[in-house]
């Protein structure tokens, strides 16, 4: 008569596939290394992905009780146990509802938090677009009054035969003054 231990070695050597080895992990580091070898013998098998677990919900109160307990003086020693596993489903129950209601002002709270930033931020936006519209405003007024003065001095020149060449060179030099930096970059 065979033993276990010999049937398991027949089927292992008769089936094709040697028997495992039986490892026990010892910390959750090698439990969750055995996992993963499991897992990585065979890849094209989809991997076990387990469901979010349900959040708890208390049992609903009843809408109608039939046996409602009285204050008589005939009630027997098991109503008590009755009564506290009533009385502590529905301190359940309320905490629950509770925290429910807690949770919702906190979401509420956060929501109200997001559209203020939003707000604040939307504020910061129109001010500085607005300051930026009165820099830009300011520059293009300034580039009017430029070429004014320098249509201005052109026809001025026109009038004035006499200086015609040099005005000119020297409208190039002080424009070349006006557009070159104050400072040179990589320079010390």
């Amino acid at each position: 008569m065979a033993t276990h231990t010999q049937k398991n070695n027949k089927q292992g050597i008769s089936g094709g596939k040697e028997a495992q080895p039986l490892i026990i992990a010892k910390t959750p580091a090698e439990e969750q290394r055995l996992k993963l070898e499991r897992l990585m013998r065979n890849p094209d098998k989809p991997a076990p992905i387990p469901d979010r677990p349900k959040e708890w919900n208390p049992r609903a109160p009843p809408e109608f009780v039939r046996d409602v307990m009285g204050s008589s003086a005939g009630a027997g020693s098991g109503e008590f146990h009755v009564y506290r596993h009533l009385r502590r489903r529905e301190y359940q129950r309320q905490d629950f509802l509770d925290k429910i209601a807690d949770k919702l002002d906190e979401d509420q709270d956060y929501l109200d938090k997001v559209e203020q930033n939003k707000q604040a931020a939307d504020e910061r936006t129109a001010k500085r677009r607005k300051k930026r519209e009165k820099l830009r405003q300011k520059k293009e007024t300034a580039k009017k009054a430029k070429l004014e003065s320098k249509n201005k001095k052109e026809d001025d020149t026109e009038q004035s035969s006499d200086s015609s060449e040099e005005g000119k060179d020297e409208e190039r030099e002080a424009d070349d003054d006006a557009e070159a930096p104050s400072f040179i970059m990589g320079r010390k």
